[in-house]
């Protein structure tokens, strides 16, 4: 990484990157560590590939094959070092936003052994969960993954929701929320000066994630959207009243509070929903929220409780209505909505799950146990990431050389490619002006309407960069962006690898 004061710190030079991630990996076998980048590169240079394609050869294809079905071989192996790394990129933001959410993973192959099932009993799809967390700064770049929790489900126990709240916390999926944040408690010891904030959608509204959040006082911060349905009470201000009455609903007390202030927050497009700016009344207070009834929990204090309604919306079933209960202190208008900006931000953990499915294809890798699905999961989470990271990265620090992301070749390739010139200028162009090129490529109009490219334009330009650069490096005679140079194993091991 280049100078603090130079480069933002989410920036990097552009060589070299797959070794800055996997460099740590804790792989003894030196042909594991050479097979394990091969592939990175590959799969992210290629992002729509299946493995055969990204490898190009036989016998790359075959090491790849044998790699993911080592037993030495798992996602947690493959995302230590990059969470490291991620963790290196934190400690240089004062707030940093674990978003953390639950995704299926559906597969259709039918060789693949060891899958579970993902969605009804009627249903039938076979897959894997994946609950992961990762890391976003406040204006709304990828930092990293922190946390990848990747289960299947019992075949035989599908009728498990019908007993599920006589089981502990301890055997149900939902401990998957409690898992993360501790984690995250974690990770906030390596990186104190960093405020760590643990927010999930409303799934996350689970009494004992609170109960574990007070037990980390000086750690991350919780953020949590209230279930609409799920009946929580608050602790009376008025001591007749909780003397005599039942405790007050949740929403109704919150519902009670002055109007704070009005917002503006900015809604993203869903399918055939454009995205549009809501205007919103925001309330909050204060609360002791109080444990379920039959529970021998006790009441929380220290939770801030803020209501956010679009009150004036035209489709009111479209309308904006959130409680968010925070362990983060909320005493003025510009607190509450600092706390509502971070859960508006919850959008980008969407776009990173789309860029794993629809950009990497995970759910069209053709292996032959569950276990070797994780394994190849774990390194496309990263190259998810690097993609998502590249996209925004060009908003973040536009006007810097592109260098910091694209090497040479790369670069003046692109340019070639994207203006049909069979020369590239001597200076770079910057990186708000590659990504622009490289959106292109990928469909982006580049109209003043457009915007910028978002993860599918950048992903679609990659791989149609891979060839362009393959040509330059044909038509020039200069030498293909590898570090495998390092790696001669790599290439000596009997048919591509161990």
């Amino acid at each position: 990484m280049k100078d603090f004061c130079a480069v933002p710190p989410s920036a990097e030079t552009a060589d070299r990157w797959v070794e800055r991630e996997f460099g740590m990996v804790r792989l003894l076998d030196n042909r594991l560590r050479n097979r394990l980048c091969f592939i990175v590169e590959n799969f992210y240079n290629i992002p729509l590939a299946n493995i055969p394609e990204a490898c190009v050869s036989h016998a790359s294809s075959k090491g790849a094959y044998r790699f993911f079905n080592n037993k030495k071989v798992t996602i947690d192996v493959i995302l230590t070092p990059h969470v490291e790394s991620t963790i290196t990129r934190i400690r240089n933001y004062p707030v940093v936003l674990a978003q953390q959410d639950t995704t299926t993973l559906r597969y259709m192959h039918p060789g693949t052994e060891g899958l579970g099932p993902i969605n009804t009993s009627t249903d039938n799809a076979m897959g894997m969960i994946l609950h992961d967390t990762v890391a976003f700064i406040e204006e709304g770049t990828p930092l990293g993954v922190l946390d990848a929790q990747c289960w299947v489900r019992d075949n035989d126990d599908r009728h498990k929701k019908d007993r599920r709240k006589s089981l502990p916390i301890q055997e149900k999926e939902s401990m998957k929320w409690l898992r993360s944040f501790q984690r995250l408690a974690e990770i906030r010891k390596h990186c104190p000066q960093t405020q760590l904030i643990s927010i999930g959608d409303w799934e996350s509204d689970i009494y004992e994630l609170f109960m574990e959040a007070q037990k980390h006082q000086s750690g991350p911060k919780l953020l949590v959207r209230v279930n609409r349905w799920r009946e929580r009470r608050v602790e009376s201000q008025d001591n007749e009243q909780a003397k005599t009455e039942e405790q007050p609903l949740l929403w109704d007390y919150v519902k009670e509070q002055t109007i704070a202030g009005e917002l503006q927050i900015h809604v993203p497009r869903k399918v055939q929903k454009p995205g549009r700016e809501a205007k919103v009344e925001v309330r909050f207070s204060e609360i002791t929220l109080q444990p379920p009834k039959n529970s021998e929990f006790q009441p929380l204090n220290n939770v801030w409780a803020v209501y956010v309604l679009e009150a004036g919306a035209e489709d009111m079933d479209l309308a904006i209505e959130w409680m968010l209960l925070t362990t983060t202190e909320v005493h003025t208008f510009e607190e509450a909505a600092k706390v509502i900006s971070w859960y508006n931000g919850r959008w980008g953990l969407e776009v990173y799950h789309r860029t794993l499915k629809c950009g990497c294809l995970i759910e069209d890798r053709q292996l032959s146990r569950a276990e070797s699905l994780q394994a190849c999961l774990g390194i496309d989470m990263v190259i998810a990431w690097r993609i998502y990271h590249l996209t925004m990265l060009g908003r973040e620090i536009p006007e810097h050389p592109c260098t910091v992301f694209f090497e040479e070749i790369e670069w003046k390739s692109l340019w070639c490619l994207s203006n049909n010139s069979r020369t590239a200028p001597v200076e770079p162009p910057t990186l708000n002006e590659a990504i622009r090129m490289l959106g292109q490529l990928g469909g982006h109009l580049g109209r003043k309407s457009d915007g910028m490219p978002g993860t599918e334009c950048i992903w679609r330009g990659l791989q149609r960069l891979d060839s362009g650069i393959r040509m330059y490096s044909i038509f020039t005679e200069m030498p293909l962006p590898q570090i495998w140079n390092s790696y001669p194993d790599t290439y000596n091991c009997s048919f591509g690898g161990p």
